[in-house]
């Protein structure tokens, strides 16, 4: 409207000066939009005036006058208003609207201006878009987006001056990479699109070169995502111009084109694997676009031949249709994997081994690779770096059956992704789950693919790849943190490689930091085993001519004895046979100058030992002591030597042993009387004895019984003992006040670990034994008490403190060597234990009852000039704590021993027991949590003594106590030592007994504390064993006979029983995961040396049920109080059951309430045999409840085989087994297959029944009843039990006994049409399986009835999860299982045990073929010819025979739908657009229109909405044109920076573009808009229906701007 005015008035000879002094503006001031518009229209009308062809020429001075105006609207009116608005925040949608309307006018101005003004005004606005985003624009700049928009209207009128074009260019390939991503895409589009335009030809090529170098050179240089991310935006909006089919090979073309660059072919892998999904969408384009340029053209690609390792993409006319087809299915492959739902994606995954034997045939047949393998490294990326898990362990378990990996050329060309993206997704430990139906203790089914892969692949490898492969993997390893089960399956598939000379020292190196580092967090059952897994890995794959034997142990000190390598085990006899068999071959030492002798192993450990002992002269002063480390290193170079040789006799074996040992024993001999031996050398030899004690020792798990004479200890307890007075003598020498520095308490440690040694030399000869007894204790005690009574001085020295530290550790290793049984009451150790005692009990005061040497602290020690001294001081805190917890040693043996002494102070004992349990409620609080033990074992003692005179202090000591076991809760390494000596404690059999008859207030906190135990082991497997173990041999002692009184207390702690019964927590998946894993570990045996080596706390899940099931095992029936306590147990898991059974909350099978059920049902049946008969009466009829209720069929087997046996061992109660069948029809529904079930099993029943003619006429006439009943269900159970007991009753029937002829015929014919269901389907499949049942066939229940049947076999083959399944071995494992033969732990007759999981509803399975999976999938490519053929026709936006109809479009939404195909689709936002007011709808063709399905939906709606026709190739310009014109573009697309619709605001000029049904929206279009705006979403299914997304986003808008019935102005005032 406003050109038309315009001309109209230009027409009539106006004032040009007063029109431009109207029109303007002062350039303070901000003007409306539609003022700079009607200014726009004017200068734009001053256009054919100005020019010299116009009719009526305008005098040059008039002419020069408005060209003046022009330059000042340019400078004056333009400029200062495009910076006002770059300084405007908060008015985006006003802006938008002005900024194009001052650009439009700027792009009219410049044209009509003098020449030099567009480069003087570009040089103006390009420092602008230098600058970032935060930084606020000064006085004459303007903002980034606004320079780009400017810039984009010049660009046409600098397309004649080459120079500053291209510095513009350079410009805007600068923002690309410094900009934030949110305008980068709009430099692109508005700046790079343009120019590109604006050029032709030569220019236009030397352009496109220009850009895709510096892409390449960029990406090339800064290989990271973001930078990926902005080339392929980049690239992809010059698609159009640098991707067009050329008909001629020519030289400037090859130099444009793409595909002839690697790095571009890289930068659309790297695409292509992105964690940006708008990135891979790009990177995919391109590469399709590239596929159909190539078919197109018909030319090969490349021209000529080159390096093939440098070329990732080819094409050959003569192969055009397989390549064609090849990245077809590579497009369909890599689209499908946008899915996030596996059962879409998993149809697919076989096109993956289509791809792959495809380049394989093809590389085979033509000689030359046509398909990188690159290719498909990208798929098995983009596979590993999905967001579900399941997708990514598809990935995984594809790649590891990868046949083609077997091929050298191959394997080479994956290998470098093995070590990088494949080891990186192999630490995710969800991949180690166990898949479907492999059972707990399984190897889960990667582990054992990736044995096999790795065995493979690197024998696949060229030979001399292997060994830099091997060392770079095991580095992988290093360089992150791997969880416990990855690294361990990990480590097992190395342990399985081919022997070969892999791994030098690097390679050891490598391992030793694994072990140190990675594993450090690791439980240690799981750490154990896969230290035993390296080991087998190093032995196999060591390359011996490469290490030294001191390289080797040196490696081996990573191994921990009580781990992984401990002798003894299968892995310590390898690596002797390793040692035994490599002898000679290992690399020499440099010794003397002389590296050719070969080294033994003896000859190196006889070495090492002389270097071990010889030691610098003593400096005359004290010194730390050395480290241990190296005796580590020694004694089990020592060990192993000797293991060596391990066949030869035991004369042999002590004469090898005495030459190896023959310095150290010299050493020994003389510690005791040669004063002037180094200190340094004694430690040293003393550290070397005490390491070849612990590491010749028994390993720790080995059971007892099973020890084995072992000549080796046995020959070194021979030498030792030969020299344990010397080395007894210096210890007490040093003891006795030689060690006066801080150090010197690490060395005491020492000396009394070495001490613990010899004293167990001493016990085996009990002359000796008496000795030590009667000399070195005495002696020991008698000193250390003396230090401790010596006054205490005013500055306490460190020689005094540590005098201290020392007595008192002194003290608790001579109590916990000795035990009170042993005591000679009238030696002399005697006497100076009871002078110890009295020291502890003694009274600060008379009158002050408490006793003062208890609790007794040490004293921080001051440094000479009485300063603290940090360094020499910073391990004072622990001493001082150990200081305490000795005393508390002392104390509890002392207790055990002596009890209380005598004193004629106190009078009653009590008051004393009474301080010394108050001391140790103080201790508990001053100890750190790990060093409480003590105190607890001593409590253990006292509170039966105090519990009836002190109630409340037994109380708060308990409560204290377990309150400190709860903070430990999440430091292994102390919680369980802590928990097992507090339920000791708190749960002593004393303490129960007394608590359940006389002290009502422990007794109820005992309950508590076993309840907060509960809850604990829900959160922490094993707390709830430890208590349910100590519990029931307290209740019921394996080694002796209960007493009643002690039995009695279980009443009081029923609910413990109970709930044991029914225990089992329900996991995390992660903490499943490690139980499993652990559990197969186990299931090693001896195979795996860490089941020997670590010490097994069973903290199995398991166990608490196993533990009480075996406590119910052993109840007498006889005894009136089991007899009671097994009818409470039974009555309270009869009402568990009731009340999920009432309870109205649905549950699933294998939810927690279904296991629960489960559970209790199997705890009768196992209790059932033991029960009174009139016990059994009273609890029948809730057996019948039961059998009504609603069960999974685990739970209803169960009942149905406690009613069968009810009835068998009591059949007097047939009766009310009638009765249940008399019940309202409408209230049991198909619960009454339960008690039909039951009468499918009436053989087993009748033998035991009165009247079996009656009985079995009556069971024939109450099946008969439910046979014709209208539910399938019951119908099928009712024919099943009317052929069993028909085959029963048949012979009584022919003979016309009990009347039963006459049913002979009815009852045949019901059976005849049974069986005849050969034509109705699915009926006759389920009477075959119910027939075929195990319930129903090979189960009987008498002969059945054993714990493995109840327990593990029911329900493994009831479908119950394998979790709850018990292995009889578990029972076996307990030691303490009482079967019968009547009830047998393992099931005499193999029949059940050798059926398969299934029942007979389940529903047929048929197996489809890869093809049939493969025709099912929607096939998402985008259109081949889509955005790349040559069709550029003029482009006409409104069609004028429909310009009438078409209105203004200013101001309004404008819905784009050109990319939609479907009619349905565009007939129904065809609607939506009319009801909600759209300005118009653009579709790809008006002829839609006329699609009856277009018209079915549309309902007319289309007769009075705008239509306009935009074909897609249109696209781009059209969008161009849309933003020129203030459209803000808005599309529907999940990216990084998209927003979300309920917080986004629309522009009241928004232009919705809508994508494609399939493909959405394409990867050329996506940098055109301003903005993406998503749909929040709850479920899982990807996307919406494209109407129903537009329709989300049109009410929106409508509901932003329309609701208030009127436009807002959206202008401010003129100044």
């Amino acid at each position: 409207m406003f050109s038309v005015l315009i001309n109209a008035v230009l027409s009539s000879s106006p004032d040009y000066d007063i029109l431009f002094e109207s029109l303007t503006w002062p350039s303070d001031s901000w003007p409306g939009t539609e003022r700079v518009e009607a200014l726009t229209a004017f200068i734009e009308g001053l256009g054919p005036i100005l020019s010299e062809s116009d009719t009526t020429p305008l005098s040059a001075a008039k002419r020069r006058s408005i060209v003046d105006k022009i330059n000042s609207v340019v400078w004056n009116q333009c400029l200062p208003l495009l910076s006002k608005l770059s300084t405007e925040a908060g008015e985006v949608m006003r802006c938008r609207e002005t900024t194009a309307a001052a650009c439009r006018l700027l792009s009219v101005c410049v044209p009509l201006c003098d020449e030099a003004v567009p480069g003087r005004v570009a040089l103006a606005v390009l420092p602008s878009l230098q600058q970032s985003e935060e930084e606020v624009p000064g006085p004459g700049r303007l903002g980034v987006e606004v320079a780009s928009e400017v810039m984009a209207a010049l660009v046409p009128s600098l397309s004649a001056d080459e120079q500053l074009t291209l510095t513009t260019l350079s410009c805007a390939l600068s923002c690309i990479k410094t900009l934030p991503d949110a305008l980068v895409s709009k430099i692109t589009v508005r700046l790079l699109l343009t120019v590109l335009n604006c050029c032709r030809g030569a220019r236009l090529t030397s352009v496109l070169t220009l850009i895709l170098e510096d892409m390449c050179s960029w990406h090339s240089t800064d290989r990271t995502p973001v930078v990926t991310e902005r080339t392929l935006l980049c690239l992809t909006a010059l698609s159009d111009h640098l991707l067009k089919p050329r008909s001629l090979p020519s030289s400037s073309s090859c130099d444009l084109d793409p595909r002839l660059s690697v790095q571009f072919w890289r930068m659309v892998q790297d695409g292509l694997t992105h964690r940006d999904g708008v990135s891979r969408k790009r990177a995919l384009y391109l590469l399709k676009m590239c596929v159909a340029l190539s078919e197109e053209e018909g030319l090969d690609c490349p021209l000529s031949p080159s390096e093939e390792d440098d070329i990732l993409f080819k094409w050959a006319p003569s192969r055009s249709k397989l390549l064609r087809e090849f990245w077809e299915d590579y497009a369909l492959v890599i689209e499908t994997l946008e899915e996030n739902q596996i059962h879409v994606v998993r149809p697919v995954l076989n096109r993956i081994d289509t791809l792959i034997q495809t380049t394989v045939n093809d590389s085979q047949a033509s000689g030359q690779v046509f398909f990188h393998p690159s290719w498909l490294l990208c798929v098995y990326q983009r596979m590993f770096h999905s967001e579900n898990k399941s997708l990514m362990r598809e990935g995984v378990c594809h790649l590891l059956e990868l046949q083609v990996l077997q091929q050298p050329a191959f394997a080479l060309s994956f290998s470098q992704f093995i070590v990088g993206s494949f080891m990186d997704v192999l630490s995710e430990t969800s991949l180690f789950h166990k898949s479907v139906g492999q059972s707990v203790g399984d190897c889960p089914e990667i582990g054992a693919k990736l044995q096999v892969f790795m065995t493979a692949f690197f024998t696949s490898l060229p030979s001399e790849h292997r060994g830099p492969m091997l060392l770079q993997m095991i580095q992988q390893l290093c360089s992150k943190h791997w969880c416990a089960a990855p690294l361990l399956f990990l480590s097992q598939a190395l342990s399985k490689l081919p022997p070969g000379p892999l791994l030098g020292i690097e390679g050891l190196t490598a391992l030793r930091e694994v072990l140190r580092c990675t594993m450090i967090t690791h439980q240690v059952l799981l750490r154990g085993a896969a230290q035993c897994f390296l080991l087998n890995s190093a032995l196999s794959l060591t390359e011996v001519n490469a290490v030294t034997l001191d390289d080797v142990f040196s490696f081996l000190m990573d191994f921990r004895a009580d781990e992984s390598l401990s002798r003894r085990t299968r892995l310590w006899n390898q690596l002797c046979a390793w040692l035994s068999d490599k002898e000679g071959s290992f690399k020499s030492r440099i010794m003397d100058g002389d590296c050719s002798k070969k080294e033994t192993v003896r000859g190196y450990v006889q070495s090492e030992m002389l270097t071990y002992l010889r030691v610098p002269p003593s400096l005359g002063h004290s010194e730390r002591l050395p480290d241990s480390r190296e005796a580590d290193k020694l004694a089990r170079a020592i060990l192993l030597c000797v293991d060596m040789e391990q066949n030869h006799t035991e004369a042999k074996i002590a004469t090898t042993l005495e030459s190896l040992l023959s310095p150290l024993l010299d050493t020994l001999s003389r510690v005791g009387t040669n004063v002037y031996l180094p200190l340094r050398k004694s430690d040293k030899s003393l550290q070397l004895v005490l390491q070849l004690f612990q590491l010749g020792g028994t390993p720790s798990c080995e059971r007892v019984g099973e020890e084995k004479v072992d000549n080796v200890t046995v020959a070194m307890k021979r030498l030792i003992f030969k020299l344990v007075d010397p080395i007894q003598e210096f210890i007490l020498r040093r003891l006795f006040g030689e060690l006066q520095e801080l150090f010197d308490v690490e060395r005491a440690d020492l000396y009394l670990s070495v001490l613990r040694q010899m004293v167990g030399l001493y016990r085996s000869t009990p002359q000796h034994h008496t000795q030590i007894q009667k000399t070195y204790f005495p002696k020991l005690i008698k000193y250390s008490l003396k230090v401790l009574k010596e006054p205490n001085q005013q500055i306490h020295s460190v020689a005094n403190q540590v005098a201290l530290a020392v007595a008192m550790a002194s003290l608790a290793t001579v109590c916990g060597l000795m035990e009170p049984e042993e005591i000679d009451m009238q030696s002399e150790t005697t006497s100076a234990l009871n002078s110890l005692n009295d020291y502890f009990y003694n009274l600060v005061s008379s009158s002050c009852q408490s006793l003062g040497n208890l609790n007794k602290r040490l004293q921080k020690p001051q440094t000479g000039d009485g300063s603290s001294d940090a360094e020499v001081l910073q391990d004072w805190g622990r001493i001082a704590a150990n200081f305490m917890r000795d005393q508390w040693i002392c104390l509890s043996f002392l207790m055990k021993a002596f009890g209380i002494p005598e004193s004629e102070e106190i009078s009653n004992d009590s008051e004393t027991l009474k301080a010394a349990l108050s001391c140790g409620v103080e201790a508990l609080a001053l100890l750190p949590s790990d060093l409480v033990l003590p105190v607890l074992t001593f409590m253990e003692t006292v509170l039966p003594q105090l519990l009836l005179h002190e109630e409340a202090m037994c109380v708060e000591a308990v409560t204290l106590s377990w309150e400190l076991v709860q903070g430990l809760s999440t430091n292994a390494h102390d919680f369980w030592p802590a928990l097992k000596g507090f339920i000791s404690m708190a749960f002593h059999r004393d303490l129960l007994e007394l608590a359940d008859t006389s002290a009502p207030a422990l007794l109820a906190a005992l309950k508590q504390i076993a309840t907060e135990l509960m809850e604990l082991s829900q959160l922490k497997s094993g707390v709830f064993g430890v208590l349910l173990q100590h519990c029931c041999q307290t209740w019921l002692p394996t080694d002796r006979g209960s007493g009643d009184t002690v039995f009695s207390s279980v009443f009081s702690y029923i609910n413990i029983l109970t709930e044991a019964c029914v225990y089992g927590p329900v996991f995390r998946r992660d903490q499943r995961l490690i139980q499993d894993v652990q559990t197969y570990v186990e299931r090693l045996g001896d195979e795996c040396a860490a089941n020997v080596a670590v010490t097994s706390d069973n903290r199995d899940d398991q166990l608490p049920r196993t533990c009480v099931l075996a406590f119910l095992s052993r109840l007498d029936s006889s005894n009136l109080q089991h007899e009671r306590l097994m009818e409470e147990l039974i009555m309270d898991l009869l009402k568990k059951d009731n009340d999920i059974s009432k309870s109205k909350m649905r549950h699933y099978s294998n939810s927690l309430q279904h296991r629960v059920k489960n559970r209790v049902w199997q705890t009768l049946l196992l209790l059932l045999p033991k029960l009174r008969e009139e016990f059994v009466a009273t609890v029948l009829n809730c057996v019948f409840e039961a059998g009504f209720c609603s069960n999974h069929a685990s739970v209803k087997y169960l009942i149905e085989w406690m009613m069968i046996l009810i009835l068998v061992q009591y059949p007097h109660h047939i009766d009310s087994f009638w009765a249940c069948f008399n019940r309202d029809h409408e209230k049991t529904k198909t619960s009454i297959c339960t008690f039909l079930s039951v009468l499918v099993h009436f053989n087993v029943i009748l033998p035991h029944l009165q009247d079996k003619d009656v009985h079995l006429r009556k069971s024939l006439d109450i099946i008969l009843q439910w046979c014709f009943n209208h539910n399938f269900s019951v119908r099928l159970y009712a024919l099943l039990a009317l052929k069993r007991v028909w085959s029963l009753a048949e012979v009584q029937a022919e003979e016309g006994a009990a009347g039963l002829g006459g049913l002979s015929t009815v009852i045949q014919a019901c059976l005849n049409q049974a069986e005849a269901m050969q034509s109705t389907g699915n009926a006759n499949k389920n009477w075959t399986r119910i027939q075929e049942h195990f319930f129903f066939g090979a189960f009987h229940p008498i002969r059945d009835y054993s714990v493995e049947t109840i327990f593990y076999t029911f329900p493994s083959l009831s479908e119950m999860a394998d979790d709850e399944w018990i292995p009889p071995w578990k029972f076996e494992k307990l030691l303490c299982f009482s079967e019968s033969p009547s009830f047998p732990l393992r099931n005499p007759a193999p029949d059940l045990s050798q059926l398969q999981p299934g029942d007979w509803i389940q529903q047929d399975k048929g197996e489809q073929n890869k093809e049939e999976r493969w025709a099912e999938v929607q096939k998402k490519i985008t259109p081949w010819r889509l955005g790349i053929q040559e069709q550029e026709p003029e482009l006409q936006l409104v069609p004028q025979e429909r310009a009438a109809r078409l209105g203004k479009l200013h101001g309004a939404l404008l819905v784009v739908a050109s990319l939609i195909d479907k009619p349905t689709n565009l007939g129904g936002l065809c609607r939506t657009c009319e009801i909600f007011g759209a300005s118009a709808l653009v579709l790809d063709n008006l002829r839609h229109v006329s699609d009856k399905h277009f018209q079915s939906l549309s309902v007319s709606s289309e007769l009075w909405l705008p239509l306009l026709e935009v074909k897609p190739m249109e696209l781009t310009d059209f969008l161009q044109v849309k933003k020129s014109e203030g459209y803000c573009i808005v599309g529907v697309e999940q990216t990084a920076n998209s927003q979300s619709l309920q917080d986004y605001q629309f522009p009241k000029k928004t232009l919705l573009l809508l994508g494609n049904e399939r493909e959405g929206i394409p990867a050329n279009l996506l940098q055109m808009f301003d903005v993406c705006v998503e749909i929040p979403q709850q479920g899982v299914t990807r996307s919406l229906n494209v109407h129903v997304s537009a329709a989300l986003l049109i009410w929106e808008y409508t509901r932003q701007h329309l609701t208030s019935g009127s436009a807002e102005v959206d202008s401010k005032p003129e100044n």
